[in-house]
Order: structure tokens, then sequence, then C-alpha cells
């Protein structure tokens, strides 16, 4: 499918399938730490990128196909909220299932009533705010001229006053930058202002273009949930995992996925060992071909081999 991708397994979505409704990379932001590269051209004014009828007839297949999702998750290879009509789509997804709808924005249009309000019938929306202060959200998340952090905040804080749903803020914390203790003070008022029902923190555990995009310590993750726990309550971090079993066509379904996002190679490994238990050869067969297709290439990110999509393949 072209715009669907998954069900990838998360401990905060449990079995999410993903939607993808923008061209790679459409953002607002240039965020250090994407593991989708940096944004060459910035995009700010809405559109409506790919047809939203055919968007729909893939969400209505991959429905039919995946009788046990936890979430159908409305996430972009850029900015989200980019996309002109999400809200559309989100209304008729509730009109085929009763699987709850989440969205993954980085706010940054928020500001914008319309904006705001294409987003009410979401159950969940999760929007990023890495930054306390403006200095930080210019280090941090670089966004197009014009996009500045009181913007950003108040654009939350007024999605808050008027959204139903639940709100989760998305916090990525990366060592060095964003986790002292005056950072996250500052950040803590923030998020005190905006008032949202939780705050999820994220880790740059994918490749990231910047070099000194790097892990905090475990130490220091729980003094950072101690400081943010005083304004919100706060999930760990954990990492997801892929679901590759039952899928109709496994070498497309892991593009999808590594088209979106660089894969761990041992959670590529782990998923595809659940579909062949036991059979360990196969595993490596199945590996070894994919890669010998040239859509794919390793790289190496903390000492760790991941799968990124080798723009010179097939």
């Amino acid at each position: 499918m072209k715009y669907i991708f998954g069900p990838v397994s998360s401990r905060r979505l449990g079995q999410s399938l993903g939607v993808d409704l923008l061209p790679p990379k459409s953002c607002s932001w240039n965020c250090v730490y994407c593991q989708l590269g940096k944004t060459r051209k910035f995009v700010t004014e809405r559109q409506e990128f790919f047809p939203r009828e055919d968007i729909l007839e893939e969400i209505r297949q991959a429905i039919a196909a995946n009788k046990e999702l936890d979430w159908i998750t409305f996430v972009g290879s850029g900015e989200t909220m980019l996309y002109k009509g999400i809200g559309w789509l989100i209304g008729e997804v509730k009109k085929l299932t009763t699987t709850p709808v989440a969205v993954i924005t980085n706010g940054s249009l928020l500001y914008l009533p319309e904006v705001r309000e294409e987003l009410f019938m979401a159950d969940a929306v999760l929007p990023s705010l890495n930054a306390g202060s403006e200095a930080l959200h210019k280090q941090i998340d670089r966004p197009a001229a014009g996009l500045t952090f009181r913007q950003h905040v108040e654009g939350l804080a007024a999605f808050r006053r008027e959204y139903k749903g639940r709100l989760w803020i998305e916090v990525m914390l990366l060592g060095g930058i964003n986790d002292s203790d005056e950072a996250l003070h500052e950040l803590a008022a923030v998020i005190k202002e905006i008032n949202p029902d939780m705050v999820h923190l994220v880790l740059p555990t994918r490749p990231a273009p910047e070099q000194e995009v790097r892990l905090p310590s475990e130490e220091r993750i729980e003094e950072v949930i101690a400081i943010l726990s005083t304004v919100a309550p706060v999930v760990h971090p954990v990492k997801g995992t892929m679901e590759l079993r039952n899928v109709p066509d496994m070498l497309q379904a892991v593009t999808a996925i590594v088209s979106r996002h660089p894969v761990q190679q041992r959670e590529l490994q782990k998923a595809i060992a659940d579909c062949f238990p036991g059979e360990n050869d196969k595993i490596s067969e199945v590996m070894q071909d994919m890669l010998a297709t040239g859509r794919f290439k390793l790289v190496e990110h903390e000492g760790e081999p991941y799968w990124v999509v080798n723009a010179q393949g097939s």
C-alpha cells in the first residue's frame, strides 16, 4: 500500500496501523533528531497532497485485513497537519471502525483555528514539545521562518482548552541538549501552562542527521521523569516492535516501514523470527533476500546496525 504501514507495536498505542499523508519530507521544522533526515525545503502551506478518497480506500482495506488493531495513527513523513482534509479522513475512519484514532504532529500549526478544529474527532493527539524556551526551540526544532516558540505554546494551550480527547505531549529527550535541570524546569513550566493529560518521553534511538544527537543516561531519564512528573503524568520511553505475521507481502511491509524510519536489525530479525519460529536458516535467508533486492542498506548508530532505505536501490 502507498499510504499505510504496520501494524507497529508499542507500549503507548499497542498494535497501531500507520497512515502517512505526506510526500517525504514535507515539514515545517528541521529537527536535529529527525530520523527522516534534514528538511531541505520547508513546507508551511497546507494542501491535499494525495487524493483523500485513495487514502481512505487503503485504510478500509487495512482495517479489513487487521482485525486486532488497537489504534489507527495518522503520522506523516514530515508534519502531519500539513495535510488539508485530515479532519474529513478522521471522520470517515470513525464511520468504518470503533478502533480509536490518534494523530502524531509537531503541533506547529495548532495556532490556526481551522487546524485545531480538524483534530476534534481524534481520540488522542500527540504533539511535540521539546523545549521550554525560544533558544532551545530554535536549537532543537529549527522551525521555518515565522513559526515562533510562543506561537507554538499558545497553539498547544488553545487546543487543550477546546479539545475533549486525550492530549499526550511528546518530549524528545536529547542527552546534553535539553536534559539539564534548567532546561527541564523551563519545560515543566510550559507543560503546566498547557495542561496535557500525559507526557510521553521519546528517545533518539534511530540514526539522526546531526552528530551531536545522543541518548541520555538511564539515570538522567529517571531524573527527568521526577522533574516533569510534578506537572503531569509521565510515560517512560519504551521502544516499540514490528509485527509482520499475517502480512500478505513481507518485503512490501518492511519497505513501507523502513521508508518512514530506520529499523534496528535485531528488531527486524525478531519480527521475522516470529513468522518462522524455530527456523533459523529461514530467518537468515529471508533477511539476505531482502538485502539482495537493493532496497535497503545497513548503517550503524550507537553501536547497533539499522536498516535504512537505499536511495540508489531499486
